[in-house]
């Protein structure tokens, strides 16, 4: 891990003795260096550490690997593979805030085993923004339904109604779920090959 303490704390103006005076523990100097240099390990323990000494977040000090896009050089039609008409590229797929994934275990429907479902997570106002799409419906004890949100009636300001739900798999029955906290709606299908 590729870390920012030394510029952080060159730009606080800060010596490794004040960081390591500020440190909860307090830590020794020398400590400080190894973690700046990288010939100490930085854990997240000591990140956090040290943010809280910078008076920094622990995201502002660790460099992220610049993600790449990737150039698009073939696009497949119905005709077979052939040259893109303009330049493309693709950004690979990474998660947002307040994203949660389902892992498939068992193909069921149009899923197979190994795939992730990548889902943006909804409050019951946005609940119409997942209809005729997948979504995972939190019940009692831990469990959930994954399924198709084919309705929804009874939906008020205060009170999100009854969700209508179509499983996946050809002995699916409908199901109906009332007033669930949340839902979260497939967004991604992430599928190794």
């Amino acid at each position: 891990m590729i870390t920012a303490i030394r510029e952080v704390r060159r730009a606080k103006g800060l010596t490794l003795e004040d960081v390591a005076r500020r440190c909860n523990p307090p830590t020794t100097a020398q400590t400080i260096g190894r973690l700046e240099t990288g010939t100490r390990t930085v854990s997240v323990n000591w990140l956090n550490r040290i943010a809280a000494a910078l008076e920094v977040d622990a995201a502002d000090l660790v460099h992220l690997p610049a993600r790449a896009d990737m150039p698009v050089v073939a696009v497949l039609e119905a005709g077979g593979a052939s040259a893109p008409r303009r330049p493309a590229s693709v950004v690979p797929p990474h998660g947002a805030p307040g994203m949660v994934a389902v892992t498939v275990a068992v193909g069921v429907g149009d899923y197979r085993a190994g795939d992730e479902i990548w889902c943006d997570r909804l409050d019951p106002d946005q609940f119409g923004r997942a209809l005729n799409r997948d979504v995972l419906v939190p019940r009692p004890a831990g469990r959930f339904i994954f399924a198709r949100l084919i309705g929804r009636e009874g939906a008020r300001a205060d009170q999100p109604g009854k969700l209508q739900l179509l499983p996946h798999g050809a002995a699916g029955r409908q199901q109906v779920v009332t007033d669930p906290p949340w839902i979260a709606c497939a967004k991604r299908l992430v599928r190794a090959l």
